[in-house]
């Protein structure tokens, strides 16, 4: 299981003892002080299990950076703040923070909090065939690679997982997704186009999602 960190902090005493208490329970922790360089950070290594985000930071107020995060990272996000008011708790679980701690706190508290939702993500993966499935996290991979699907992507192939060896129509994929109720069948039929080419399955010969004629699609083990 991954143990790499990604810390928020501009108060630098504090990056000091959340960096070293870390590294004593064996994460690797690398600290920004500037939102800006952390993100940049995100999007260049996608392989952080955890970040830590303080709310207070320069050029960029900590929400902000929060949302920025779940638009490029699926990366669970601590909030570690001495904003501990139960508004700013509230809007920061709105916003898609996985726990949040008021400052002050004791270090082993954080290390117990990562670690748990280390081990709920962990647990939240399955295998299907040779793919690797966490739905947590929105991520398929298939021979050690992640496969970069769109938000509607996701949902088909998941869905059509979920029903393995069963008939899926067009409309039963529609309601199951976030696609507009009026999508066109034509729309879905893209959509499968497009997941077929990700995970390199053959249309006219596919090894994971047949085609039925004039219903739908299934996922064959």
């Amino acid at each position: 299981m991954s143990r790499k960190v990604l810390l928020i902090e501009d108060d630098l005493q504090m990056q000091n003892l959340i960096t070293e208490y870390l590294r004593e329970y064996d994460f690797t922790c690398n600290a920004f002080a500037h939102p800006k360089d952390a993100i940049l950070e995100l999007e260049k290594d996608s392989s952080y299990s955890i970040v830590i985000l303080d709310l207070m930071l320069p050029d960029m107020d900590g929400f902000d950076v929060l949302k920025k995060i779940k638009n490029i990272s699926t990366t669970p996000i601590i909030i570690s703040s001495a904003r501990g008011d139960i508004g700013n708790k509230i809007h920061g679980f709105d916003l898609g923070a996985d726990d949040y701690l008021a400052k002050p706190y004791e270090p082993r508290e954080l290390v117990l909090r990562i670690e748990h939702i280390l081990k709920k993500t962990h647990d939240s993966k399955i295998r299907v065939g040779e793919f690797v499935i966490d739905k947590v996290n929105r991520e398929v991979v298939l021979d050690g690679y992640t496969i970069d699907f769109t938000k509607i992507e996701f949902e088909i192939f998941i869905f059509l997982v979920e029903n393995m060896n069963k008939i899926s129509s067009r409309e039963q994929i529609i309601n199951a997704t976030s696609l507009d109720e009026n999508t066109k069948n034509r729309t879905v039929d893209t959509h499968i186009s497009n997941i077929r080419n990700k995970i390199g399955d053959d249309s006219k010969e596919p090894m994971f999602i047949k085609s039925v004629w004039g219903i739908g699609y299934k996922f064959v083990s």
